[in-house]
């Protein structure tokens, strides 16, 4: 968001930062210009009630398997490498997060 209340929030704006806003995770601020424009912009308001659709029925179906620890752990230091806070992630020597390592090279005589 650019600051600027005078600044109207268009829809690609709106459209980029739909899944922060369906899951809570944008400043009350900026949450209430999404709100507005979603209300008032038929495209947009479209769009999200498709996402938020679409996000209820992975919930329902998904949302009871369990994640494995391991799986957990390599996707949250996957994301800590990405947001740049954590070479810790990574296994010395491999430059690999989360102890991955790259294929094997092939052998071909």
């Amino acid at each position: 968001m650019s600051g600027d209340p005078s600044r109207p929030t268009d829809c690609s704006e709106v459209l980029g930062h739909l899944y922060e806003y369906l899951d809570k995770e944008m400043p009350d601020v900026d949450s209430v210009k999404f709100q507005e424009h979603i209300e008032e912009c038929r495209p947009c308001l479209a769009e999200y009630g498709l996402e938020e659709s679409v996000k209820k029925l992975v919930k329902r179906c998904c949302g009871q398997d369990e994640v494995p620890a391991d799986l957990r752990a390599k996707v949250l230091d996957r994301i800590d490498l990405i947001r740049g806070t954590g070479a810790a992630g990574s296994v010395a020597g491999t430059g690999q997060p989360g102890g991955a390592t790259a294929p094997p090279a092939s052998t071909a005589d």
